[in-house]
Order: structure tokens, then sequence, then C-alpha cells
């Protein structure tokens, strides 16, 4: 099955030659999520039910505390899905922004005829996607898939290499 690219806006304005927005991937929609926490709350209680039916009372307690956790658990990684991270190349700079779900934003810009795009070798799911230019770096899209961040790194170093050949932007 083929991933969707990031996605990419805005190309048709004269001064921006490329843009990416990054986001991580949740699999499981709103509706499931409360589906499932249906289901795993009837089927412990019910299981708590017989539990305490047999007076292992404590057993209902702990069943109900790993529906909570189990809870906590969704909500953060659905917090942590609010992540953002846009990559821009215009006319005199390539800036990355990560945008993070409390709020707090942070920015790297790089001189676009300087910075090297690389990704590790061979493409597994620890490899990663590294810009770097005079001794600073920054890692994007840890939470994309392998094949997701070579399509990235593609599409950026393509990018690059036009801003570098192109004689309005260099």
């Amino acid at each position: 099955m083929h991933l969707p690219p990031p996605i990419r806006r805005n190309q048709s304005s004269e001064n921006l030659l490329f843009e990416a927005e990054l986001r991580p991937h949740r699999s499981l929609s709103p509706v499931g999520f409360w589906l499932l926490m249906a289901a795993v709350s009837a089927v412990c209680f019910t299981a708590g039910l017989a539990f305490l039916a047999v007076g292992a009372w404590p057993v209902f307690g702990f069943l109900g505390l790993d529906v909570a956790l189990l809870y906590v658990a969704f909500r953060l990684n659905y917090r942590s899905g609010r992540l953002v991270e846009t990559i821009r190349l215009d006319r005199k700079d390539l800036v990355v922004t990560r945008s993070f779900p409390n709020g707090r934003i942070r920015e790297w810009r790089f001189a676009p005829y300087w910075v090297r795009v690389t990704l590790d070798e061979p493409l597994r799911h620890e490899s990663q996607l590294v810009l770097s230019s005079h001794g600073r770096h920054v890692d994007i899209g840890s939470f994309l898939t392998p094949e997701e961040r070579d399509e990235v790194t593609t599409a950026l170093r393509t990018a690059l290499a036009q801003w570098r050949e192109s004689p309005g932007f260099s």
C-alpha cells in the first residue's frame, strides 16, 4: 500500500520553491477510539463483576485501573500526534519550523546553498533524515515511515538542486 506523500502547498508563489508539512500518522480515528474504549470497558466490567461475585473484589478495581491507564495512554498518543514540522525553501532561506502540541515553536534557518540533506542507509525504521550546515543540524520527520522519509529526502534534494541552478534564487 502506498502512503500519501507529505503535503505540498503554495508552490505557485514566486518566492517559494518548496514547502512540505509533516504530521505524525494516527491510524485510529476518534470514533474508533471511543468504540475501542467502550469494548474494553465492557469486557473489563463484565470480568470484574465475575471476580466480584466470587469474592475477589480487588480485581474489580484493578480492571478499572487498566481501563483508566489505557485511556490516558491513548490521549497522550493523540496529543503527540499534533506535532507539525514545516519545511520551506524560498528565495533566501531553508526554514524548518517545529510546532509542538503545547504551543511551543522551534525554528531553524539554513542557507540553501550550503545545506546537506542526509538519510541513513540502508533504509530502516531507525534511519534519520538530517539537514545540516556549518556545524548545525536538525533531525526531521522522525515520526515518518522510512519510505516517507525517503520521499521527503528526494523531494527536498530536488528542490535544493533547482534552487542552486536557478539564477533568480542563488
